[in-house]
């Protein structure tokens, strides 16, 4: 079967229900980075048409999706599909920006692989895309200002995190506990003057000023 039938016969299989999920379904073209196929309920969002996504090619990314959040989640993305495993699932916070709103919306996407091409080579990916709502009832009560946040702080930081020594995450977990440098030091069998020199190479290497600060990094990152 030739490719374009055996896309066709993917969505011709997705499609029929895929507007009864609570979220938007998009099928990509990973040969081509354009969009194959989106639910009715994201085109009326879009304001668009299945021709028209198809036309933008690759440029649907920047016309719709927040460029600087794109960075923290297209690695995960690609990792997932390097694995060229249909059961594997990855999933992510996007900015998206829907017809008629000038201001980002926050959508919580779930992705995987969902046909490979001839040569076994993943060939359509599948998402689903469910908006974030502010008034969202949690099964656990959280805030999802405060998720939104803390998923922000953890991307941005994890580059500066994961250059951390292994000692420098123990002096980061016990301080976000509330020990004081004495506490520490004898806890981790250093001198007080050498717990001091972590926290300031601490504060130093993720440019924070204040002891609130490290102790959210520690906590979004699990320390604590």
């Amino acid at each position: 079967m030739a490719t374009s039938d055996r896309i066709t016969s993917a969505i011709a299989l997705l499609a029929p229900t895929a507007d009864i999920y609570p979220g938007v379904i998009i099928v990509h073209n990973l040969r081509t980075h354009s969009v194959e196929y989106m639910s009715s309920p994201g085109l009326q969002l879009l304001d668009t048409t299945l021709e028209a996504l198809r036309a933008l090619g690759p440029a649907y990314h920047t016309h719709y999706f927040n460029e600087a959040e794109t960075q923290h989640y297209l690695p995960k993305l690609w990792q997932m599909l390097s694995f060229n495993d249909p059961s594997r699932i990855v999933s992510f916070f996007q900015q998206v920006r829907v017809a008629k709103d000038p201001a980002w919306r926050w959508y919580y996407t779930t992705a995987r692989l969902l046909l490979q091409d001839e040569e076994g080579q993943p060939l359509l990916m599948v998402c689903l895309a469910s908006p974030v709502e502010r008034e969202a009832q949690l099964a656990v009560p959280v805030d999802p200002e405060r998720l939104l946040a803390e998923d922000q702080l953890r991307r941005c930081q994890a580059s500066a995190f994961a250059r951390l020594t292994r000692r420098e995450r123990e002096v980061l977990q016990t301080l976000a506990a509330g020990y004081t440098a004495p506490e520490i030091a004898k806890r981790l069998f250093l001198s007080p003057q050498t717990v001091i020199t972590h926290r300031r190479n601490l504060r130093r290497k993720l440019g924070v000023g204040s002891a609130v600060e490290l102790v959210n990094i520690a906590r979004v990152f699990h320390l604590i």
